[in-house]
């Protein structure tokens, strides 16, 4: 919240949750302070960025505001998809300010010339979802640095040295690798004009480039209990992770990888037909996993949360917390014909089924918050018993899907 002050300058007053004074004494001697804390996510979106090198690139001259980058679109998904993890996930922002005036009885510290110097991009990403009334609630938290000095020359190198001292991201180090250059071969025999994101740099957008990680996800969900790679749970797969942990997902896919090009691991047979399912059914994952993020099947069941529908009433986005267990259950339907692996499910399945399932458990398991239902081993398995009535049938009637 901005206010004016007798000092004559524009403030900010920032409510907190915690704060901390982490001066240290080479802080001291220079005449600055340090402040570590967690604060309400509502609480920063006005504060200004002239001084960040790096302002939110959404709006930048030139790109639209929905031009989402990849990082964008990955502090987005936390915020809407599992939110009680994004002060865990996210870096949070640092702020620099030239004076600050703190009332811990109130919880608010008001902020003279104050700037975000790093996390601009978070900020605009809270701003879109604010603007479009998204939001968590409650509001969660967000961490935040303060950096309280009057010296220019400090703020500036600051602001840069925070904004270019990013690590190299798994998924650059993988496609480095070559990790993914099988995969995107076979996925563009679905998808010719499609690559798959191999770099932070590259920016998925779903047309000419998808994002590598959610792919990992899907196909992960979909694998088979006969293929299921996790000791101990062939007879019961607990696919929960595969909705929330991108990166557990492409360490696994790492490790099924490796075991499966070293001819020498004793395990290389198992893990060689679990890489082939991957290859093999790539584009047809990314085929049900986009045809699940905006089934038309969920237009009449009355569901709100994690639905968002156009002016028309048209399905636009469906939470990947409904969509995932729904996938996962899918996974019954893994056959192998001529040597490829595809979902075939029956001529009579009835998809109608799996969506009044669906409903049912964010319901009445789920309490209507789609981030559980994708957290919810038990939303996972009620779906699973639907499809595996249908496949029950198949096998004991001897029938061909």
């Amino acid at each position: 919240m901005k206010k004016s002050t007798s000092l004559g300058r524009k403030a900010y007053v920032l409510s907190f949750h915690s704060l901390r004074n982490i001066s240290s004494p080479e802080d001291a001697a220079n005449d600055r302070k340090i402040y570590v804390g967690q604060a309400p996510v509502t609480s920063i979106l006005e504060l200004p960025t002239n001084a960040n090198v790096r302002d939110y690139l959404v709006d930048a001259e030139g790109k639209q505001r929905r031009s989402y980058t990849s990082v964008h679109k990955a502090i987005r998904e936390t915020l809407t998809e599992n939110p009680e993890m994004f002060s865990v996930l996210n870096s949070g922002i640092v702020i620099v300010t030239k004076e600050l005036e703190l009332d811990e009885k109130a919880k608010t510290v008001t902020l003279h010339g104050a700037s975000i110097i790093n996390g601009s991009q978070t900020q605009g990403v809270l701003r879109d979802l604010a603007d479009d009334n998204r939001l968590p609630e409650p509001p969660v938290h967000i961490k935040f640095e303060i950096i309280v000095t009057r010296d220019e020359d400090v703020i500036a190198e600051t602001s840069i040295a925070r904004n270019f001292q990013n690590d190299v991201m798994s998924i650059s180090i993988a496609g480095r690798r070559k990790l993914f250059d099988e995969l995107e071969k076979e996925f563009q025999e679905a998808f010719p004009e499609t690559k798959l994101r191999k770099s932070e740099s590259e920016i998925p957008n779903g047309e000419d480039t998808i994002d590598t990680e959610k792919l990992l996800q899907v196909i992960t969900a979909l694998i088979p209990a006969t293929l299921w790679h996790k000791p101990g749970e062939h007879e019961n797969p607990n696919k929960v992770y595969t909705y929330s942990f991108k990166a557990r997902c492409l360490k696994d896919y790492q490790d099924i990888y490796k075991k499966a090009h070293d001819p020498d691991d004793p395990e290389n047979a198992r893990y060689l037909e679990l890489y082939k399912f991957f290859l093999q059914i790539s584009g047809q994952a990314w085929q049900i996993y986009t045809k699940w993020k905006s089934h038309q099947g969920f237009a009449g069941t009355g569901l709100k949360n994690g639905i968002v529908r156009g002016q028309n009433g048209k399905i636009e986005e469906i939470a990947d917390g409904i969509v995932f267990p729904i996938i996962a259950s899918l996974s019954v339907f893994a056959k192998k014909r001529k040597g490829r692996w595809k979902i075939e499910p029956p001529p009579f399945f009835d998809e109608t089924e799996l969506i009044l399932a669906a409903k049912r458990a964010i319901i009445e398991i789920a309490e209507h918050n789609p981030q559980t239902m994708g957290k919810s081993k038990a939303c996972y398995s009620s779906l699973l018993q639907i499809t595996s009535l249908f496949q029950k049938f198949i096998d004991a009637k001897g029938m061909v899907s």
